[in-house]
């Protein structure tokens, strides 16, 4: 049987990104191959929250549950 599988080298050991469907200590033939990793294109989560333009009442991060899930909202003192 023979299966690609991405892992991370962290100084030490090679740690699989997903588990590995083999008995406890079989033999087993490594080849390493690089990974390229991309950021490009990588746009960061409150970017893209700021291109919705999204548009809520003035109190929605304070009373996220009641908007979400009903109830009562919390009132400024």
């Amino acid at each position: 049987m023979s299966k690609p599988i991405e892992a991370v080298f962290d100084g030490k050991v090679l740690r699989p990104k997903d588990a590995l469907t083999l008995e406890p200590n079989p033999r087993v033939r490594i080849t390493i191959e690089p990974v390229e990793t991309s950021t490009k294109g990588a746009v960061s989560f409150l970017d893209t929250a700021i291109s919705l333009k999204l548009d809520g009442p003035p109190d929605w991060a304070e009373n996220i549950d009641a908007y979400l899930y009903g109830g009562e909202h919390q009132h400024e003192s």
